[in-house]
């Protein structure tokens, strides 16, 4: 059971996830959560950052839909001026909205990771869909209700898995 927790793999940010990387692995789309995956969970809108990062990846081919358990609103106004595709109220770690992503990319399961800041939400839910996971850092440790509730579990986890030798990352909130 704690397997479907464990990420394929680790990196601090987005920022370490190269396109030329993936496209030598055969993938062709993400899946990536918004909060704290992208930018920090209260900030509206893109970094200039993040919208290079968008455009390397459309630039190799590469597609990318935004998978969020926030609302339509939200998600909406962070996708549309980078004309991302986008999920909202996504319920993950339930598998729907990765297979969903997946069938609007028209891509088979092989040809796409997920991507996200959370054990509880993004890797479970991409492990048990089939995908490749990439865990991130989150980018502010600050974060909402259910979130807060969710790390502390998420911690537990961790700590249990580093104990285990399954990861050999440190994560600065343990």
């Amino acid at each position: 059971m704690l397997k479907n927790f464990l990420p394929d793999e680790h990196v601090p940010s987005v920022f370490d996830i190269e396109p030329e990387k993936l496209k030598d692995k055969g993938i062709k789309g993400v899946v990536t959560d918004l909060d704290n995956t992208l930018v920090a969970w209260d900030v509206p809108d893109a970094t200039d950052e993040i919208k290079q990062w968008f455009k390397q990846m459309n630039d190799h081919g590469i597609q990318v839909t935004i998978a969020s358990n926030n609302n339509e609103a939200r998600v909406k106004l962070f996708s549309e001026p980078l004309e991302a595709t986008f999920i909202y109220s996504a319920k993950k770690p339930l598998s729907k909205a990765f297979r969903q992503a997946q069938k609007q990319m028209k891509l088979k399961k092989d040809e796409v990771v997920v991507i996200g800041d959370q054990l509880l939400t993004d890797v479970l839910g991409g492990n048990t869909a089939g995908f490749h996971t990439i865990l991130v850092v989150p980018i502010v440790e600050t974060d909402g209700f259910v979130t807060r509730f969710n790390r502390k579990i998420e911690r537990r986890i961790l700590n249990w898995m580093r104990r285990k030798g399954k990861i050999t990352w440190e994560r600065s909130d343990s």
